[in-house]
């Protein structure tokens, strides 16, 4: 398989887009002692005029709540879509990735932090409409747009607006979230989107409420929607600590519920930790770590299991649960070979592999291409 990525990068022009003062957010209701609270997220941040919420971009103007960031990125940036990381959705293909600022979470190992835990403007230096970037995504060859690098729960209307504009022309949605939202607007941003990554950063209270001020349920009820009541594609992430989450009985714990409660066909990402932001005390994670939680998890049932940020061709690789042949075999983000037929069949044995295939392989690799949206002025 030799196959070479869209050298073009995308530098597309367009009017500036609306001002983010006027767009107004959803998902809040008026106090009675003249607040307003927020409830797009478990947060539930109650405002004054001029506040913001925790999360940094939905704010309080006036009697509304507005959000800060529309139409306004970090950066965006083409992927592999393993990155995100997914592998069995569209593997091989290249996604355009991009975030705004902020996030509703608050972890201490964040490893986007300088995006996540930004509160300066000049943070959002790229601007670009939804259409902008669903025609950036279809210039570049992109299969997908990903909301990454922070969460896009909080920029909920331009999320579902680009992936509207996306969807006009065939580009898939794809959202990389800690999961931590609100069931109504919860309903409303799946309903646009068709992949997830969902960070379940550990399965204990005390973690979620000591190292990311916040709590594992909403998490935990997230993924449970996502099975039972939409047809999105997602796969799991757990970041292992060490000293932290990365325990036996915990990973135990963990693969057990995804079991039970989501089946044995949702990939799970075990991913290698590194010092980072406020857990610079940390060490990084071993890979003999992440095997041995990659071993519980398939003794535990689950047949996709994976190790992440790390270069393990066995961890890394897709198997066959029932005869065990290697159907996508990967070096980090780069396919190596592909054994499924057009259908998403093993070719050795013809067992279905869960996912989104397309009927032949393609390899973006690991190449990471920055691109620009730049905005024009109207013409006069």
């Amino acid at each position: 398989m030799s196959l070479v990525p869209n050298a073009t990068t995308a530098i597309c022009q367009e009017l500036q887009p609306r001002d983010a003062s006027t767009v107004p957010g959803r998902y809040w209701h008026a106090l009675a002692d003249g607040r307003i609270q927020c409830d797009l997220c478990p947060r539930f941040c109650k405002l004054h005029e001029g506040q913001r919420g925790l999360c940094f971009v939905r704010a309080r103007q006036g009697d509304r709540m507005v959000l800060t960031t529309y139409g306004r990125s970090s950066g965006f940036c083409v992927d592999p879509i393993e990155k995100k990381p997914l592998n069995h959705f569209l593997p091989g293909t290249a996604v355009l990735s991009f975030g705004t600022a902020g996030c509703n979470l608050a972890c201490r190992f964040c490893q986007n932090w300088d995006i996540s835990k930004s509160r300066a403007i000049d943070t959002l230096a790229d601007a670009a409409s939804p259409a902008a970037i669903a025609r950036a995504a279809a210039d570049l060859g992109c299969r997908s747009v990903a909301f990454t690098y922070n969460d896009p729960v909080i920029f909920h209307e331009y999320a579902i607006d680009v992936a509207d504009a996306c969807r006009e022309r065939g580009i898939k949605s794809v959202a990389v979230t800690a999961g931590y939202v609100c069931s109504e607007p919860r309903a409303e941003f799946y309903r646009h989107m068709d992949a997830a990554n969902v960070d379940l950063k550990a399965f204990t209270e005390r973690f979620y409420q000591r190292v990311c001020s916040g709590h594992l349920q909403p998490v935990l009820d997230t993924l449970v929607y996502l099975k039972r009541e939409t047809s999105v594609w997602f796969e799991i992430t757990t970041l292992l600590i060490p000293g932290e989450n990365d325990s036996e009985a915990e990973i135990e714990a963990l693969t057990r519920w995804i079991m039970e409660k989501l089946g044995p066909d949702v990939p799970l990402h075990f991913t290698a930790f590194h010092p980072d932001w406020k857990m610079m005390d940390k060490p990084a994670t071993t890979p003999e770590t992440l095997t041995r939680a990659r071993r519980i998890g398939l003794q535990n049932g689950l047949r996709y299991v994976y190790c992440g940020n790390v270069h393990d061709d066995v961890g890394g690789s897709t198997w066959c649960h029932t005869c065990g042949a290697c159907l996508i075999a990967r070096d980090w983000y780069r396919l190596l070979s592909w054994a499924l037929d057009a259908e998403g069949r093993c070719q050795s044995c013809g067992t279905p592999c869960p996912g989104v295939f397309e009927p032949h392989p393609s390899d973006w690799g690991a190449y990471r291409r920055p691109v620009r949206i730049a905005p024009m002025t109207a013409p006069g």
